[in-house]
């Protein structure tokens, strides 16, 4: 009995002292999420020291979340509820927490978090190294002391992890055998979910889940599936409501907003997208004071020219796909492009006055209506820099009278 009660005591010493760590680990990591999501003046984190080795990185990805809330959240809800299991004993004497005597065997039950948190730790540890390439060290030493936890609550128990589990689930059972007990259980289960529905929907606590849902189709694509030919983008009739794009062909995110746009126009029967050239390029940029995305003015030049010849929209979709830098780069893979440019028209074109002027009459246009940035998109009253969400930009084309496609099935 002695030894017994000494081996008590040292698994609650050691368990104590294991649970305080891991409070301290994702407290540290919930501060990590909040200034790498939430906090634009942040400093990186002591522990974002390479593009492997970096917390920060992990934090943005929406591997750092599940269900809406923050990993580092649910394992500050693992610590406080095994720290709860060690005090159950004197809690359940409290008035109003006599239901804790449900935990009849607070060892199993650590015993079972403890190798069910590990086990789940494991499979993020993969996806960190092979999914997003990414490792967050303060949250591999969290898997050793879910390890750890799992390890001490185990000894002395019989059948180990496999006994503290079974036991652990006969126990919940029979807690809840009483009918107060399943009620107030199922009521609980109840709020949690529909909590969680709430995270999830709503990704309040995800700004990476919040973007995947608005662009992830979009940024993850490699190449445009929906490109078209020629020089119109959906509607050709004089009647259709226009949404003007506002780019720069080596911006990235211009690239994802061209996608978005053709797939746009795959939805609606009356919706016209109208391309405008807005190079942030001090060659043609006068608005700009130093080198910026050095290369655009040539392929904005480029794909100007093609107009005349009735490819607009298939050397617009390669330019952003090559992205080259210098004009040099620009006439090489258009002359191995396969669209049957003359190239030697296309090179005069891409230097006359009329694509200079048109380009020009761009950036002076967004400029003046103070919208220095891309991408932009114009359409009726609304002139603004930056892409919506594909939701979003959804009901701003409804809003404007474009009217979605008719599905037969």
């Amino acid at each position: 009995m002695e030894d017994e009660a000494r081996l008590t005591k040292n698994k609650y010493i050691f368990i104590m002292v294991l649970v305080l760590i891991g409070l301290a680990l994702t407290i540290d990591l919930a501060v990590i999420y909040y200034n790498a999501n939430f906090n634009q003046y942040a400093f990186p984190s002591f522990c974002s020291v390479s593009d492997f080795i970096d917390c920060d990185g992990v934090a943005k990805t929406t591997e750092s979340q599940f269900l809406g809330v923050p990993l580092a959240y649910w394992g500050l809800f693992l610590y406080a509820f095994i720290l709860m299991l060690l005090g159950v004993d004197k809690l359940k004497k409290v008035p109003g927490l006599k239901f804790l005597e449900v935990f009849k065997n607070k060892f199993h039950y650590i015993a079972s978090l403890g190798i069910i948190s590990f086990t789940i730790s494991m499979i993020l540890l993969c996806v960190s190294l092979f999914g997003i390439h990414k490792l967050c060290i303060m949250c591999f030493f969290t898997y050793i002391v879910n390890l750890c936890i799992g390890l001490v609550a185990a000894q002395g128990i019989k059948g180990h992890f496999i006994g503290a589990i079974k036991q652990s689930w006969n126990d919940l059972i029979d807690g809840l055998k009483p009918l107060p007990y399943r009620i107030a259980f199922i009521a609980v289960m109840l709020c949690a979910c529909g909590f969680l529905g709430w995270t999830y929907t709503s990704a309040k606590f995800s700004p990476a889940l919040n973007f995947d849902r608005n662009y992830g189709e979009f940024t993850k694509a490699k190449e445009n599936k929906y490109a078209v030919t020629g020089n119109v983008l959906g509607s050709d009739s004089p009647d259709a409501v226009v949404l003007n794009i506002y780019s720069d062909y080596n911006c990235p995110m211009c690239f994802v907003a061209n996608i978005m746009l053709h797939k746009l126009v795959t939805e609606f029967s009356n919706l016209r997208i109208e391309h405008h050239p807005m190079p942030l390029d001090t060659e043609c940029n006068k608005y700009l004071t130093q080198p910026f995305h050095h290369g655009s003015c040539a392929a904005a030049r480029y794909a100007e020219a093609a107009e005349k010849q009735g490819k607009f929209w298939e050397v617009h979709n390669l330019l952003f796909q090559e992205k080259p830098q210098t004009e040099y780069a620009v006439i090489e893979i258009l002359q191995n492009s396969g669209f049957g440019l003359d190239m030697d028209k296309l090179k005069v074109d891409a230097k006359s006055k009329e694509v200079e002027q048109k380009i020009s009459e761009s950036i002076d246009y967004a400029f003046a209506n103070k919208v220095p940035g891309t991408p932009s998109i114009e359409i009726g009253d609304y002139f603004e820099m930056g892409m919506k969400g594909y939701p979003e930009l959804k009901e701003l084309v409804i809003k404007n009278g474009a009217k979605p496609k008719l599905k037969l099935f």
